[in-house]
């Protein structure tokens, strides 16, 4: 492993989550930082203006100026895929190392490689999104064979507001699907405080959780060559055999 390891976040411009709780993941790793590029994202919604957010291009543009950072990984630290298509974060991932040179993922495809390790049959989901976001998201696991045992969403558009989501309220939420008995549960959404409940959540329901934030920082680690083992205090995905461990070095 090299002295230094820089790992790049594509951000959304009104997300106040993603970066204080990548900084405090990787808080235990003093070889780790973390750099951050945004692009405007404002609302979630299926108009065709928010879709366009997600454009291609822009992310690839955000992209090549975090490449300037030497960054060892880009990461795109959002959740559009869920309901645009996964093979747009596929497309997106060779785009970005085409044209920088550096190994790319992104939240959700991490995410998808988390529960297919894990042999995840079936999942709870939770989500701050409108229904139609909801139900895009719930039939693009459909493609992937995987079953929505449960859901729970909180009918919002605005991308700043799913930080103000109380603590309680999620926790709420995550109990509600937990009791369909899924093989996990997963919280799709990089701007919900959440992450950091993981590893209570899991302890009160015995099933793993997993959040999007989490995903994006532990798929990173491992393509970096950093010990995702050594995050502690964040849930099973960072310690549990076969995820935690690094892809490089």
């Amino acid at each position: 492993m090299s002295s230094r390891i820089r790992l790049g976040m594509l951000t959304p411009s009104s997300n106040t989550v993603l970066e204080p709780m990548t900084y405090a993941m990787i808080g235990a790793l003093p070889e780790v930082s973390a750099h951050f590029a945004r692009f405007r994202v404002v609302e979630i919604s299926l108009e065709q203006e928010y879709l366009a957010q997600f454009d291609e291009g822009i992310l690839l543009a955000a992209a090549e100026r975090l490449a300037e950072a030497r960054v060892d990984v880009i990461a795109w630290n959002g959740t559009s895929s869920g309901w645009l298509g996964f093979e747009k974060d596929e497309e997106l991932c060779r785009s970005i190392t085409r044209a920088t040179g550096i190994p790319a993922t992104t939240s959700m495809l991490a995410l998808n490689e988390v529960l297919q390790t894990t042999n995840a049959r079936s999942y709870g989901l939770v989500t701050p999104y409108l229904s139609d976001v909801q139900y895009r998201i719930i039939a693009s696991y459909e493609r992937l064979g995987l079953r929505c045992q449960a859901e729970a969403h909180l009918g919002l558009k605005e991308n700043f507001a799913f930080a103000e989501v109380d603590e309680c309220l999620i926790r709420a939420r995550v109990a509600a699907v937990a009791k369909a008995g899924p093989d996990a549960i997963a919280i799709i959404c990089t701007n919900l405080r959440a992450a950091h409940l993981a590893a209570s959540l899991e302890a009160e329901f015995g099933i793993p959780v997993y959040d999007t934030v989490a995903t994006a920082v532990w798929k990173s680690l491992k393509i970096a060559g950093a010990p995702a083992s050594e995050v502690t205090g964040w849930g099973s995905l960072f310690n549990q055999p076969g995820l935690g461990e690094k892809e490089n070095g």
